[in-house]
């Protein structure tokens, strides 16, 4: 029996994400947005509606908030997210009081919880706008209760991480991730949601962090355990990776695959402060250095898949002061363009920070200006027209049988020499690379339709398989590869294939 097709939510789920964050949205943050803020109200959400609250009282404040997330991002935003940035994803951080009253008893949210009433159908909205637009969805659970980490944009001022040892915070939250999977496998959001993040900035060594992960995987794979579920990496990647690879296996098939979101900012820390911005530059290419020897095999040694959930081009003045009178625009495009380059070649997405602040086009935080500017680059393939996407199709299809022919006598041949006594399975490495270069094609040909109708709010582009180990993961599934001894060269011949129909059609020129 045949696999199933490519599905559009695996498209939305296993491409590259070319994304941007919505911040500031459905979690309000003063630097981004002080016009959501009465004068003297603290940075937090909490502050700012509870000011709002006392000065206009619940009925206006719940209008005004209802305002601002109908009009966060507008169509005309979406239409140039999805035709003019070429993206392809959004990530969209919530609070646990987005999802309304129920959730926030016995929280510092309970008192304000009637203004956050119709918050999760105005998520819900925005998500189906965005399908309307071909944009996928990562649901980024970003303001926890008692917070995953000290900072307002963990929804209070307390300055506290007070979730890892509050059994209540603990319990809400799970309660919170399992309604939102709910929501999802029942198809009230859509059928772009990328996945669903645990949590932001997870606060590094962070009391039972790793336990908290399992406790939520446990609970969100009985609901729905096809859904991708992100996990932040605490500051710890190597850490984060290690987990995700050892949850991501054959033995682990009926669980949600884990994705690892890291944050990489040049602006923050005293040694990056202490750098030239060429010296920054020069430090790009090896922040995913942790990932060297770690995809490649899934068989072997599970599915490591990380994307970056948060970037920007911002160099903190003290950098600047070391560019030796360099131009700076000329040091933004090598920046941002070396950031997009690696993301796009080692990683299975990235979303800028951020997109919309009442300080338009942003500067350097905005994915606007720095888009405009040509310093934040969409992966080659976004830009293509349908006739050149028919014409490559095209031409990879009329070299199919070649290719095919000669992998597989080149992998026979290759393994009869290094063990001619071994009984292998060589037609499962055929029946992977079949898979893999149907799979890959799909994916490159989704926006114009299969040949049918182009997807909603796309006028050009193709996407490739990003999240490359987590769809093989998948697709060993579902081909019955676990438990299999020779299930390998099934893996093998599927990357093979994906290799070779990317080469044909030049996915990344």
């Amino acid at each position: 029996m045949g696999l199933p097709p490519v599905s559009e939510t695996d498209i939305y789920r296993f491409r590259y994400h070319h994304g941007v964050n919505i911040g500031s949205c459905f979690v309000l943050e003063k630097w981004i947005h002080p016009s959501m803020y009465p004068q003297d109200a603290a940075s937090s959400e909490l502050a700012a509606v509870s000011a709002a609250v006392m000065r206009d009282g619940p009925d206006h404040t719940r209008m005004d908030w209802e305002q601002h997330w109908a009009g966060a991002v507008s169509d005309s935003d979406l239409n140039w997210l999805s035709n003019i940035a070429h993206c392809t994803s959004i990530r969209l951080p919530i609070g646990y009081f987005t999802l309304g009253p129920d959730f926030c008893q016995d929280t510092p949210f309970n008192q304000f919880s009637s203004i956050y009433a119709n918050a999760w159908s105005a998520v819900k909205t925005l998500i189906s706008r965005a399908h309307n637009h071909g944009i996928g969805v990562l649901i980024d659970f970003h303001a926890l209760p008692g917070g995953a980490n000290d900072q307002d944009h963990s929804g209070t001022n307390s300055g506290k991480a007070e979730l890892w040892q509050n059994n209540y915070f603990l319990d809400l939250t799970v309660k919170c991730l399992v309604a939102i999977a709910e929501e999802i496998a029942a198809g009230a959001v859509g059928p772009n949601v990328i996945g669903l993040q645990l949590c932001n900035e997870a606060t590094c060594n962070a009391p039972g962090l790793y336990p908290f992960y399992d406790r939520c995987v446990t609970a969100i794979s009985q609901v729905d355990s096809s859904l991708p579920i992100f996990i932040s990496d605490a500051w710890e990647f190597r850490r984060a990776v290690e987990y995700a690879r050892s949850h991501n296996t054959l033995r682990n098939l009926n669980s949600n695959p884990v994705v690892v979101d890291i944050h990489n900012y040049w602006c923050f820390s005293n040694d990056d402060k202490a750098k030239s911005p060429q010296q920054l530059i020069a430090d790009v290419p090896s922040k995913l250095s942790a990932m060297d020897g770690l995809t490649g095999s899934v068989v072997d040694h599970g599915a490591a898949q990380v994307i970056i959930g948060e970037y920007s081009c911002v160099i903190d003045q003290s950098s600047w002061d070391k560019a030796n009178n360099a131009p700076r625009n000329t040091i933004l495009k090598q920046f941002g363009n070396i950031q997009s380059q690696t993301w796009q070649k080692h990683a299975g997405g990235s979303f800028f920070w951020t997109l919309k602040m009442d300080w338009m086009p942003g500067g350097d935080w905005g994915f606007v200006a720095q888009t405009m500017a040509g310093n934040i680059t969409p992966p080659p393939q976004s830009l293509l027209t349908k006739s050149t996407i028919d014409a490559k199709v095209t031409r990879a299809d009329n070299i199919r049988d070649r290719l095919r022919t000669a992998d597989i006598q080149t992998h026979v041949k290759y393994w009869h020499d290094k063990s001619p006594s071994t009984q292998f399975e060589h037609k499962k490495y055929a029946d992977g690379w079949d898979t893999g270069f149907a799979d890959a094609r799909a994916f490159f040909m989704w926006r114009t339709g299969f040949g049918g109708t182009p997807v909603a709010g796309k006028n050009v582009g193709a996407d490739k398989i990003g999240n490359l180990e987590l769809w093989i993961l998948k697709r060993l599934g579902q081909a019955g590869m676990g438990g299999e001894r020779f299930a390998w060269e099934w893996e093998a011949g599927f990357r093979k294939a994906v290799g070779g129909f990317d080469d044909a059609v030049a996915v990344d020129d």
